[in-house]
């Protein structure tokens, strides 16, 4: 269990670079950066030492009731596609504050565009981050990860995951509660792995767009549910064994992805909305830092056990956490909202 104290500290230009997560250096940041595999490992070290820091991008007042907090408890989540686009804008703006990358170029953001920051300069093949914000108070990791295994050449992109909640659970200023860097290749082939079940389940390639605009470039999988009889599944799978032993596993090449076609021609299949959401990927790291997020303790309790009390809590038991781990009482609301 890791015990985080919310420091106040400047916004995230002016940051100081102080690991508070305990997490040893594995990386020596002033090492000279030679290749795309020091890149991305001295940005993710730097990454990494973003934990406990506050984003001076947003803040919400203190509630000036307990009703008032109840109802806060309950929207606050409605916030983070907001914080956290603002986050991920934030930390390309960190990136470029990095020394060691000054004089070899710069780290852009990419909005549409594949991945979310890149680096631009002297660095080849070109690093880059694909960027997550994960507010744990809410029921899932919501974000998805559709990326094809074809955008991830030479492991050149990562994943990093944000948590962040607000300073005070549920008011204040955003503070980042972890940080996670993990192999963009990794988590793809992940998906892929996990989901494809031909003929029951397709993981479906992009098309090939790179003759249209930038804007109108695909790079994402999809996945698609079978919809069909029993007896023409029974004919779906009778077809899937003529490919071979190796027949049901993914493969992201323009021969394989044929085959899939005979399969979505003759037979009914349902695009899966919910595909590739970020907490169904069965990956290790992305486990690994969900486990140790929802273990971390914030004002008295785990992230595990507010989001459980929120979720599922009668209002009397969340009041009664509210005021004694954040002070939230009842006062004059009037008088409060006019100073």
């Amino acid at each position: 269990m890791v015990v985080l104290a919310f420091p106040k500290t400047p916004p995230l230009a002016k940051i100081r670079q102080a690991n508070q997560s305990g997490v040893a250096v594995r990386v020596d940041t002033k090492a000279a950066i030679i290749d795309t595999k020091t890149a991305i490992a001295i940005a993710s070290e730097h990454l990494h030492r973003l934990t406990g820091h506050e984003f001076d991008v947003l803040t919400v007042s203190k509630p000036v009731s307990v009703e008032a907090a109840l109802n806060l408890a309950k929207v606050v989540s409605k916030l983070s596609p907001i914080l956290g686009n603002l986050i991920e804008f934030n930390t390309v703006e960190f990136l470029n504050d990095v020394e060691e990358f000054k004089e070899l170029g710069t780290w852009i953001r990419q909005d549409p565009g594949f991945p979310d920051a890149l680096f631009t300069g002297k660095i080849s093949p070109a690093p880059g981050f694909e960027i997550k914000a994960w507010f744990p108070l809410a029921t899932e990791i919501t974000a998805r990860f559709k990326d094809s295994q074809n955008h991830f050449a030479d492991d050149r992109t990562h994943v990093c995951l944000i948590a962040w909640l607000p300073e005070h659970l549920i008011y204040g200023k955003p503070v980042i509660l972890d940080v996670a860097v993990t192999s963009g290749a990794a988590v793809a082939k992940s998906r892929d792995d996990h989901y494809h079940n031909p003929p029951d389940y397709l993981v479906l390639e992009p098309q090939d767009t790179t003759t249209r605009t930038r804007n109108l470039q695909q790079t994402n999988t999809n996945g698609y549910k079978f919809q069909g009889t029993k007896e023409e599944f029974a004919e779906a799978e009778k077809l899937v064994r003529s490919w071979g032993n190796d027949g049901h596993i993914y493969k992201p090449t323009p021969e394989y992805q044929a085959l899939l076609q005979q399969l979505l021609g003759p037979y009914n299949y349902r695009l899966d909305t919910n595909f590739a959401k970020i907490d169904r990927i069965v990956n290790k790291d992305i486990e690994d830092f969900k486990a140790k997020v929802l273990g971390t303790k914030v004002h008295g309790m785990t992230v595990r056990q507010w989001s459980a009390l929120f979720s599922n809590g009668s209002e009397a038991a969340i009041s009664a956490a509210l005021a004694k781990y954040l002070d939230i009482k009842d006062e004059d609301a009037a008088a409060k909202l006019v100073r």
